[in-house]
C-alpha cells in the first residue's frame, strides 16, 4: 500500500500521527513531520533510488531510461530545486 503524503482535500503535506510495531504491537502517537524524501511524489522517489543504484551516474540513468543526458540532467535539476524548497520549509 502506498503511503499517502498529500491531503486529498487541500493538497497540503500530511504529517504522521501514529506508528505501530507489527512485532510487539507497541504504538507511538504524536504529530511528526515527514522526512524530505517522503514528501517527494512516487516518481521522484524512484528517481532518487535509481540515482543511487546507478552509483550517482546521470549518464547511466539516461542510458537505462532511453533518454538523452540533457533530459535526465534537467530532471535532476528540477528535483534538486524541489528538495531545496522542501528543506527551506522545514
Amino acid at each position: 500500500m502506498k503511503l499517502p503524503t498529500v491531503c486529498p482535500s487541500c493538497d497540503s503535506t500530511l504529517n504522521v500521527s501514529q506508528m505501530k510495531c507489527p512485532s510487539c504491537k507497541t504504538e507511538v502517537s504524536g504529530d511528526y513531520e515527514l522526512p524530505v524524501l517522503l514528501k517527494l511524489n512516487r516518481e521522484e522517489q524512484e528517481f532518487v533510488v535509481n540515482f543511487l543504484l546507478s552509483s550517482g551516474s546521470i549518464k547511466e540513468m539516461a542510458k537505462q531510461a532511453g533518454l538523452s543526458y540533457p533530459t535526465m540532467r534537467n530532471k535532476m535539476d528540477d528535483l534538486i530545486t524541489k528538495v531545496g524548497q522542501l528543506k527551506t520549509n522545514l
